[in-house]
């Protein structure tokens, strides 16, 4: 070998000494990456019962659910076993909305899965019961819609259908695919 090849081989072994107790000592931990901690949520409670108002003071909706887990980063909350009660602006009875699962959007939007039950509270009312497997609620407004089966249920009529919309303040509701009605007077 001749010099410039000596060297270059001396100086690759010295290299090769300098940083072998670097590489060595580096840990084999992954890298955590900003979006992680999005994943994981700012803070869970259990058996918690929240109630938020509106601008004016006015009682706007109550929430009580066995778990909930706030992730602040995407803007959502998940609820386990969730039980809204809304109330109406003029100070009706409320409507009790349950399900096994829900998730309240930074928007005020709640999206409800699996056994939701929407009850009317006020005795003797055209609707009593709205049931879905899944249903979208916006809290400001107090609209609903849901793209799935629907059986909407009231004092003398039972109604089947694949959608709804509605006002549950103004109990207007618009069925987006009518399956069938069974009217049963005087029940």
């Amino acid at each position: 070998m001749n010099r410039l090849g000596l060297s270059i081989a001396a100086l690759f072994v010295l290299i090769l000494l300098v940083y072998t107790p670097v590489w060595m000592s580096e840990s084999d931990t992954p890298q955590k990456s900003a979006g992680d901690g999005a994943l994981k949520p700012a803070y869970t409670a259990k058996n918690l019962t929240t109630t938020i108002y509106d601008d004016n003071g006015k009682l706007n909706h109550q929430v009580f659910a066995e778990t909930m887990e706030h992730y602040d980063q995407l803007g959502f909350v998940l609820f386990e076993q969730p039980k809204y009660t809304v109330y109406m602006d003029d100070g009706e009875t409320p409507w009790q909305v349950t399900a096994n699962e829900g998730t309240l959007y930074n928007n005020n939007l709640i999206e409800l899965e699996s056994q939701v039950s929407i009850k009317n509270l006020q005795p003797d009312e055209f609707v009593n019961t709205i049931s879905t497997d899944f249903i979208k609620i916006n809290l400001d407004d107090k609209t609903l819609s849901s793209d799935q089966p629907v059986v909407i249920r009231g004092t003398e009529f039972v109604v089947n259908s694949n959608g709804i919309k509605g006002d549950l303040s103004s109990q207007e509701y618009e069925l987006i695919d009518h399956v069938q009605t069974t009217y049963s007077p005087g029940r």
